[in-house]
């Protein structure tokens, strides 16, 4: 759904005498591939989305808030420190091409960012005053320090993420709506990013389906061979009960004896091996140990094969749903780092329904948060729930309550979910009257009790510090998403 030249020129024509004199107030980066910039103008601020993703490159305003995460990339630190405060001396589009430059002056003089709206080629580049390229938000460092020069003009493709140009219909703006055409790009592209996101889930989720199914299928065959190894041990019983029978025939150096197999109502002669290297006494004991490792594996590994047999048929059901098109996202839902939803995991949660009770909330984007009501309960939380890569968050310097997110091994917390889990944490602490503060965060294993101190008292290394101020949208969100019935 690449924007062809004309569109992007209307959408120039429409934004660029809304903006022009305006001033850069805010610079965030919410996608590695996207940049937004929030610009004053008397009486309004202006949301300008520019984002580089392939399938959905485009420029336009927008009215939702897009998340802020709490380390800024490279580029927008470079953008932040240089072009924060400027001003907008215009907007254009290269006529017949997917280009759009924002000519700006900034405290240091004139600069320029320019997009470039090429789907898997499209880039945002920072020029200075003699239009060199100081920076550019994919780092192409081909074109670092070189005059801009605007690249051959690529055309639209088609793919399968790339099928067709919006075209959206032209309207006329109203009081309600000035920016019609931004409107409804950003409709658009809000439901066409939730199907891309959807399709890229999809293909993540099959991807470790069937790396968890493979690892599944090769460690029940090994199971397998260790049951079928161990069942042979089955007559051992009775072997070691006819030597115990017939100990006084047996001498050591023996190959072999001939006994009557009694536990056959025909009383057939029955001939048993032995190891010469043995007395009577230890080849006795041999079969009756081998027989103990067949009832042990009878114990053990025929669960265990039944366990892992149940969840390679639930993997293959859920491969069945995305092969039909009917899978979906699991919210909320606790699995490991393949996907299995194994015993560990469901071991895992009966060990949270025992505990607590914590205070439960679920993310914006699906994991599990726990919120400790009390010292007692904040030690519990940390030093008997909580798993070594799980995230813990407190807020700096004050009393309050330890916060738990749930996260699955090898994963890093999304920035939305660092965000709701600090809110809860500056919320449940002595910071929650002022509104706003400082959150530390790290993960678990970097959390140590305080030696001779109180239940709850800890110290932490290798945190992280995010500010948050009580945004009531949020906590709104939060306390819907309350798994325990009350705050």
């Amino acid at each position: 759904m690449a924007l062809s030249a004309t569109e992007i020129g209307s959408i120039v024509q429409e934004l660029a005498p809304a903006l022009a004199e305006g001033w850069i107030q805010k610079i965030s980066q919410p996608l590695p591939d996207g940049l937004l910039l929030e610009i004053r103008v008397p009486g309004h601020t202006r949301r300008l989305l520019c984002s580089l993703r392939d399938g959905t490159a485009r420029i336009h305003l927008v009215r939702e808030s897009l998340p802020n995460p709490p380390t800024p990339p490279s580029f927008c630190q470079l953008l932040r420190a240089r072009i924060q405060g400027a001003r907008i001396d215009g907007i254009t589009h290269i006529p017949g091409d997917r280009i759009v430059r924002l000519d700006l002056t900034s405290r240091d003089g004139p600069v320029t960012l320019i997009a470039e709206l090429f789907g898997r080629n499209a880039d945002l580049l920072f020029l200075d005053g003699a239009t060199r390229v100081l920076a550019t938000l994919r780092h192409n460092r081909e074109r670092g320090g070189q005059v801009y020069q605007a690249p051959a003009s690529v055309p639209l493709r088609s793919s399968s993420s790339d099928t067709a140009t919006p075209a959206p219909a032209p309207q006329s703006p109203t009081e309600a709506d000035p920016f019609p055409l931004s409107s409804r790009l950003e409709i658009l592209y809000r439901e066409r990013e939730a199907e891309l996101s959807h399709l890229a889930q999809v293909r993540q989720r099959e991807s470790a389906l069937r790396k968890a199914l493979k690892k599944l299928l090769r460690r029940m065959e090994g199971l397998r061979r260790d049951l079928e190894q161990a069942g042979r041990y089955e007559p051992y019983a009775r072997y070691g009960e006819l030597l115990k029978a017939n100990l006084g025939l047996l001498k050591k150096g023996m190959t072999a004896v001939s006994v009557v197999d009694y536990y056959d109502e025909r009383l057939p002669e029955l001939s048993i091996p032995l190891d010469p290297t043995k007395g009577p006494q230890a080849n006795m004991d041999a079969y009756f140990a081998k027989y103990r490792k067949f009832v042990s594996a009878q114990r053990e590994i025929a669960p265990r094969v039944a366990a892992i047999d149940a969840d390679v048929q639930q993997l293959q059901a859920e491969l069945e749903t995305i092969k039909n098109g009917t899978w979906r996202a699991p919210s909320g839902e606790h699995r490991t780092t393949t996907g299995t939803p194994s015993r560990q995991v469901r071991k895992r949660g009966a060990d949270e329904e025992r505990r607590g009770p914590f205070r439960r909330f679920i993310s914006s984007d699906g994991h599990p948060i726990f919120v400790g009501r009390n010292a007692r309960e904040n030690d519990e939380l940390t030093f008997g729930l909580a798993k070594s890569e799980d995230l813990w968050l407190h807020a700096r310097g004050t009393p309050g309550s330890h916060v738990v997110v749930r996260l699955e091994k090898g994963t890093d917390p999304p920035p939305e979910t660092i965000r709701d889990a600090a809110t809860l944490a500056l919320l449940y602490s002595d910071l929650k009257k002022s509104g706003k503060g400082d959150v530390m965060y790290t993960r678990r294993k970097w959390v140590k009790k305080a030696k001779g101190q109180a239940p709850g008292a800890v110290t932490v290394t290798q945190e992280k510090t995010i500010y948050i101020t009580l945004d009531k949208t949020r906590l709104a969100a939060l306390k819907a998403r309350n798994t325990e019935g009350g705050p």
